[in-house]
C-alpha cells in the first residue's frame, strides 16, 4: 500500500516497539505511527508518512491537518495553511483544530487570520482556553490592551494552571508598569513549573522595575545554586551587581536566549512596536544606491530575517550569521539569502577581508559591551566605500559611560564613544536618534548608524 522507503520507515517504527512486524500496516496505524514521530520532533519523518497516507487517502482530514502543521513546520507554510484548511472544511466544527490553524498562521505574520481563528475556535468551544490566550497575544499586538487582559483573565479562568496565560498576562501588566500585579504573575508561573526559565527571568526583572534589585539578585543566585552553568542566570546576575559583566553576551546566552522563543519571535516583536529592522531599510535607502543587486551584503546578526527582505534588492549576494539555529530555521523559511551561517559575528567577520560592499545589523550590538573588536572587524571586511548600517540602544545621559550592561541584559553605548571609535577606524559616519521598540511601557531610546568606510 505505501512506497517502499515510506513502508521502511514505518517498519523501523514498528521494530522499535514490541508489536508484530512482517505486515502491511493499515492507514490508521500509520497515522498513528506519523503523530508518534510529530510528537518526538521528528517532524521530516512524520512529514514523508503523512503525505504518503494521503497518496492513499487524499480526504484524510487528520492526516491532511497535522500534516499542514508539519509543511509549516519545515518551511512550507503557504502550503501547510492549504492543507490545514483542506482539513477545516472536512472536520468544520473541531475548535482545537481552529485553533492551531491560528498558530500557524500567527507565527507566518497573518494576524487578522489568526485572530478570526482563535475566535471560531472559541464560537465552537467557549471553554478552549488555549484559544483564549492566543488571542489574547494578538489582541495585545493589535493595540487593544484590555481586551487581552481580558482574554487572559478568562483562559486563566478556564484553567488556573494555564502557563501562558499567567506570563502573558504577566509581560502585559509589567508594560503598564503595574509590577506588583506582574510579580503576583511570574509567582504563580514559578509555583506551577518551579524551574522555568523565563518566568524567573522575568519575575527577576519585574523586581529591578519595583526597585528591589536585591530580590532580583536572590532569584539569580537560586538559579544558579540549581543550575550552576546557565547562561542566562549568569547573564541577569551581572547585569544586576555590575560584577563579572562580559564584554559581549556569551555565545550559549544568545542562543538559549533566541533559540527558545525562534518560533514566534516575530509576534512578540510587533507586540513591541519593533522598529530596528524598519530603521536599518529606511537608512539604507537613503544611502543613494542603487536597488540593482549589484552588492555583497552581509545580514549580521540575521535573526529571522527580517532585515532580509530590505536589502534584498541591494543583494548579488545576500549572507546571514547568527548564533541560534531556531532563528536561522526561521530565516531560511523566508527563502531570501543565499547562505545562512550558524557562528559568532566577530569571528566571522575576521575571516572575510574587503569581501563585502555593505554590512547590516539591527538590535545584535546591543550584546556587546565594547565594540571596538566587531567595529574593526567590519571595517576589515568592507571594501573601500562600503556601507556599515546598524542600530545600539542609546546610553543618553550627559555621564553615561561608553557602554553598559542594563538590568534588562542589554548593553547601551553613548553617542561620543561610537563616534570615536568609527573614526578611528576611517569611517564617515551619520548618526540619527530613535525608537527601537516598547518596552515596559517605555520607549526605548536607540542610535541608527550609517558609516561609510574611507575610499582609500
Amino acid at each position: 500500500m505505501f512506497h517502499e522507503r515510506t513502508q521502511e520507515l514505518l517498519d523501523q517504527h514498528v521494530e522499535s516497539t514490541d508489536e508484530p512486524a512482517a505486515r502491511q500496516l493499515t492507514v490508521v496505524e500509520a497515522l498513528d505511527i506519523a503523530q508518534q514521530l510529530h510528537q518526538q520532533d521528528r517532524v521530516a519523518e512524520a512529514d514523508v508518512v503523512y503525505r504518503e497516507i494521503l497518496c492513499v487517502e487524499p480526504e484524510n482530514a487528520a492526516a491532511l491537518h497535522f500534516g499542514g502543521i508539519a509543511a509549516h513546520q519545515l518551511g512550507r507554510s503557504a502550503e501547510g495553511i492549504e492543507t490545514i484548511r483542506r482539513s477545516l472544511a472536512l472536520a468544520p466544527h473541531s475548535a482545537d483544530w481552529h485553533n492551531n490553524l491560528g498558530i500557524v498562521l500567527q507565527e507566518s505574520g497573518d494576524f487578522d487570520g489568526a485572530v478570526a481563528m482563535y475566535r471560531r475556535a472559541i464560537e465552537l468551544n467557549g471553554s478552549h482556553a488555549n484559544a483564549h490566550s492566543n488571542l489574547g497575544v494578538l489582541l495585545r499586538a493589535t493595540g487593544k490592551p484590555a481586551e487581552a487582559e481580558a482574554s487572559y483573565r478568562k483562559a486563566i479562568e478556564l484553567n488556573p494552571e494555564h502557563i501562558d496565560a499567567w506570563t502573558n498576562l504577566g509581560i502585559l501588566l509589567n508594560a503598564q508598569k503595574r509590577s506588583k500585579e506582574s510579580v503576583e504573575c511570574f509567582c504563580r508561573v514559578i509555583t506551577l513549573r518551579p524551574r522555568h526559565p523565563e518566568a524567573r527571568r522575568l519575575l527577576a526583572l519585574a523586581h529591578c522595575a519595583l526597585g528591589e534589585v536585591d530580590e532580583a539578585i536572590r532569584i539569580f543566585n537560586e538559579w544558579l545554586e540549581e543550575e550552576p552553568d546557565d547562561p542566562v542566570a549568569r547573564h541577569m546576575l551581572s547585569a544586576c551587581t555590575g560584577n563579572g559583566i562580559p564584554e559581549r553576551a556569551s555565545d550559549g546566552y544568545v542562543a538559549h536566549t533566541f533559540d527558545s522563543f525562534a518560533a514566534s519571535f516575530e509576534s512578540k516583536l510587533a507586540r513591541l512596536s519593533y522598529r530596528a529592522p524598519a530603521l536599518v531599510g529606511a537608512v539604507l535607502d537613503d544611502a543613494g544606491l542603487e536597488r540593482a543587486k549589484s552588492f555583497d551584503v552581509l545580514d549580521a546578526g540575521c535573526g529571522t530575517g527580517l532585515c532580509g527582505p530590505l536589502v534584498a534588492p541591494y543583494a548579488r549576494r545576500l549572507v546571514g550569521v547568527d548564533l541560534s539555529t531556531g532563528m536561522l530555521t526561521q530565516a531560511a523559511a523566508k527563502k531570501i539569502y543565499d547562505e545562512l551561517l550558524h557562528g559568532e559575528l566577530t569571528a566571522y567577520l575576521h575571516g572575510q577581508h574587503q569581501s563585502l560592499d555593505i554590512i547590516v545589523s539591527a538590535d545584535t550590538l546591543v550584546y556587546f559591551g565594547p565594540l571596538d573588536d566587531v567595529i574593526g572587524a567590519a571595517a576589515g571586511a568592507l571594501r573601500p566605500g562600503g556601507l556599515l548600517i546598524f542600530t545600539l540602544e542609546h546610553g543618553a545621559a550627559p555621564d553615561a559611560p561608553d557602554f553598559h550592561l542594563e538590568t534588562h541584559g542589554r548593553y547601551t553605548h553613548s553617542r561620543s564613544y561610537v563616534e570615536r571609535l568609527l573614526a578611528a577606524n576611517d569611517f564617515e559616519m551619520d548618526i540619527g536618534t530613535a525608537d527601537l521598540r516598547m518596552e515596559s511601557g517605555a520607549a526605548v531610546a536607540g542610535l541608527v548608524v550609517r558609516a561609510r568606510k574611507a575610499r582609500r
